[in-house]
This record gives C-alpha cells, sequence and structure tokens, in this order.
C-alpha cells in the first residue's frame, strides 16, 4: 500500500477539519491485532521496573559475564551481603536470575538468554549517543 492509498483510508477525527488531526483506522486495526494482553503487559512494565534499580542492573551485568556467589557480587559492587541478597530475592522473584546450591554456596545466573539480550539491547541504546 502506497502513502497516497493510506491517507484515502485516513478519517479525520473529532469534530471535523478543526480537530487538527486524523486517524488511519486501519493502521489501528493492525496494531490492535498485535497488542498484548494487558497481564502481559503489566508483567512487562514490572520487569522493567526491577531493572530501573541501578544496583539490580549491576547484578544482571555482573551475572551476564559470569556465575558468582553472593560474596563475589558484594564484593564486586562494595556491598554488604544482606543488600545484595535482598536484591537477589527480587529479581529471583521476577525470574530475572536464578540460583543453584553447592554445599552452603549459592551460586547465581542469568535465568534464560532473553535477560542478556535486555542488557545487551540496553546498553546499547544508552551508548550510542
Amino acid at each position: 500500500m502506497t502513502r497516497q492509498d493510506d491517507m484515502v483510508k485516513t478519517k479525520r477525527a473529532g469534530d471535523g477539519a478543526s480537530s487538527g488531526f486524523s486517524i488511519n483506522e486501519d493502521r489501528v486495526s493492525e496494531v490492535r491485532r498485535q497488542m498484548k494482553s494487558d497481564d502481559t503487559m503489566i508483567d512487562l512494565a514490572a520487569t522493567f521496573k526491577v531493572l530501573g534499580d541501578p544496583t539490580r542492573t549491576k547484578i544482571i551485568f555482573a551475572l551476564s559475564k559470569k556465575v558468582l556467589c553472593v560474596s563475589e557480587i558484594a564484593l564486586l559492587l562494595k556491598m554488604s551481603q544482606s543488600a545484595i541478597s535482598h536484591q537477589l530475592r527480587v529479581l529471583r522473584n521476577m525470574s530475572l536470575v536464578r540460583v543453584q546450591k553447592d554445599g552452603k554456596v549459592s551460586y547465581y545466573s542469568l535465568d534464560d538468554i532473553h535477560i542478556k539480550f535486555l542488557l545487551k539491547d540496553g546498553l546499547r541504546h544508552v551508548m550510542e549517543e
């Protein structure tokens, strides 16, 4: 479909020509079909909210490089082990990291490759300035 065809299917919104904008119902319908459920969007927003904390983002970055235990992450970020444990609990509850026990030591890694992609794409976005 050409831009001209697209414009033919466009209708004026609001109270006519005075509204100053138009709506293309085909575009709106196409996007509406692709929209995800409210529950999915709420879960996505919650994931971004959790990743919006700089400490948790640093933990995700560190775990994108190596599997680490709480003590190693605490040393790396110069924070207490209890503070790191709290942040890891939040990340684990959101299925962003997973834990594997080896005796008394708990090792953390990213839950799956998608988390690494989120981090990589986010870093690319902020570093392209």
